[in-house]
């Protein structure tokens, strides 16, 4: 969840309770290979699933992640009560349904558990974790409340091996402060631990390949820091790793695919940054020709196994997603978040 131009707070308010307020000169074609400083990748419409919403005044699509059944299930933030907020895409088809809506929820990203199957999500505007059977049903709150005295802005979310959760809470981000963390969630639900605090609007979180630890972009620095959770664990190992030059855009949801490369989305521009673990670039995605009415590729998730990556694209000309070639297979940390 990021403060996108086309995502303002006035938005939040016709959502009613809410406190919430993306040209390389190597035009090679799209895939796999050998990748530089200036190689662009391109990415093909595939389709659209959302409108811009009457009551909301906007689309935004996030948290993209395949389910076992392999199908790809999508968050539209900002739909209203009783349209949308879970679609399950058949992506063989190109055809959506409808796998959960309710009142008052404003689902910033999705995410299957590796412990119990299920799929979570975040909501900002309640600061809570729901949970859902894989075919949408059941809801459940696995975790609501105050983490060391203030309420979560949770925006995306990421599982350890044993299904223990991570959350970037964009605490501070209405203020412009840099008080952003960082939480730790058992998989019970009963524990909260603070791991790291003092971000800037905390946004994307993914687990490197090995799980020793977390790329965290921070919004409002656009920046993207590691936080090892096994030596060093907690704010004192924690490092700039990337600093990414976006211009007007912001550093939004990361992926990582099994290379152990960074998939940096951005809000105020339809694209992706891509770096190598050591912070190099590799590569730029973006969409060919006219983008006007697309303004931010919020997150990407890359096919388990494969190298096909579709990318949620929003705007004012609806909620899309945009297919290409990552540059490695998908894993668990390139599905979802």
């Amino acid at each position: 969840m990021r403060r996108l131009r086309f995502r303002p707070l006035a938005v939040l308010a016709a959502l009613g309770t809410l406190a919430l307020t993306g040209c390389g000169t190597d035009t090679r074609a799209s895939g796999a290979g050998t990748a530089g400083p200036d190689r662009t990748v391109t990415a093909h419409r595939f389709m659209r699933l959302t409108t811009t919403h009457q009551a909301t005044g906007m689309t935004l699509l996030e948290g993209p992640t395949f389910g076992a059944d392999g199908r790809l299930n999508v968050v539209d933030v900002t739909a209203p009560a009783g349209e949308p907020k879970l679609m399950s895409v058949d992506v063989r088809k190109k055809t959506a349904r409808t796998l959960f809506t309710d009142r008052r929820g404003a689902y910033t990203s999705a995410q299957f558990s590796p412990y119990d199957g299920r799929i979570y999500l975040s909501d900002f505007a309640s600061g809570a974790i729901v949970s859902l059977a894989a075919d949408g049903t059941g809801p459940r709150t696995f975790f609501s409340g105050e983490v060391d005295g203030a309420r979560m802005l949770p925006d995306d979310i990421a599982f350890d091996r044993d299904g223990h959760l991570y959350v970037s809470d964009s605490l501070g981000m209405f203020e412009g402060e840099a008080r952003g963390r960082v939480v730790r969630v058992d998989r019970d639900g009963g524990k909260a631990t603070v791991l790291a605090d003092g971000l800037a609007a905390t946004n994307g979180i993914a687990f490197d390949t090995d799980y020793r630890g977390l790329w965290i972009s921070e919004l409002t620095e656009n920046r993207i820091s590691y936080l090892p959770v096994v030596e060093r664990p907690g704010m004192s190992g924690r490092h700039t790793a990337v600093r990414v030059d976006g211009g007007i855009a912001q550093t939004d949801s990361i992926a990582v695919d099994a290379d152990g490369n960074l998939y940096q989305a951005l809000h105020g521009r339809p694209a992706m940054e891509v770096y190598s673990r050591y912070g190099e670039h590799l590569a730029t995605v973006r969409i060919p020709g006219r983008t006007q009415g697309l303004e931010s590729a919020t997150n990407v998730a890359i096919t388990p196994g494969g190298t096909k990556a579709y990318m949620t694209v929003s705007g004012p000309a609806g909620g899309y997603l945009y297919t290409f070639e990552a540059l490695a297979k998908g894993v668990r940390q390139s599905n979802g978040g």
